[in-house]
């Protein structure tokens, strides 16, 4: 079953240095039947003016991603770690009790649009603080996953994030290993199925609950840049 989320149905905000968009309850934005889903517990597309920050917070415990669409960023923890990243870069913070994070625009000039995940954790895992890997413009690329495949970063979950380009008319099939996941478009309009077809149309912004399908497969109706985020059950 494939369920769509609307861009236009997210939360906004608009604090002049800081615009954001959340799929998920968040900040002052809240909605009791969107709390997250399966081990996905955030997911926001931010952009931060130049030169602006986000001051040092603590987190719960969560694998922190963030996906750089445009501009670059900076990231500082209170234990003296220190990653910069610029568009096409995903930075991985496996984030830490009593550990405070920071981010930062460094640019004067250029805002910094990025698009951050939230993942829950099995306690009895720990991985490097912090990961980074550069997107290989590649039509399909696994960008996260429990052990590392491919070259991936290092989830503390059973979780498998795929990041997905395509262009008109061209298609994707992606075999599921969890029972639910989620399809976001970064931008790009497409069409999502299972195998019992029944395609939706999403479109730029757009998202969609995937629900005990073995297999999806998207077709782009215009150059799509997605994420598939495979979740356990």
């Amino acid at each position: 079953m494939i369920t769509p989320r609307p861009v236009k149905q997210c939360g906004h905000a608009d604090f002049g240095w800081l615009r954001s968009r959340y799929t998920f309850s968040f900040n002052h934005y809240f909605d009791p039947k969107m709390m997250g889903y399966a081990a996905l517990r955030v997911l926001n597309q931010d952009v931060l003016a130049p030169g602006a920050a986000l001051q040092p917070r603590t987190f719960p415990r969560v694998d922190v991603m963030n996906i750089i669409l445009a501009g670059e960023a900076e990231y500082r923890d209170s234990r003296g770690n220190h990653i910069q990243a610029a568009e096409g870069d995903i930075v991985l913070l496996a984030t830490r009790d009593a550990v405070s994070y920071s981010e930062h625009n460094p640019s004067a000039d250029v805002p910094l649009t990025r698009l951050q995940l939230w993942l829950n954790t099995c306690p009895e895992r720990e991985n490097d603080e912090v990961q980074r890997l550069h997107l290989d413009n590649a039509p399909h690329q696994i960008i996260a996953s429990p052990e590392g495949e491919s070259g991936s970063l290092r989830l503390r979950q059973q979780v498998w994030i795929h990041h997905v380009m395509l262009q008109p008319g061209e298609e994707h099939s992606l075999p599921l290993l969890g029972t639910r996941a989620y399809v976001q478009s970064i931008h790009g309009g497409f069409s999502v199925r299972g195998l019992g077809g029944g395609a939706n149309s999403l479109s730029c912004g757009d998202g969609a609950f995937i629900n005990d399908e073995q297999r999806i497969i998207l077709q782009a109706e215009t150059p799509l840049r997605a994420l598939v985020i495979d979740l356990p059950a």
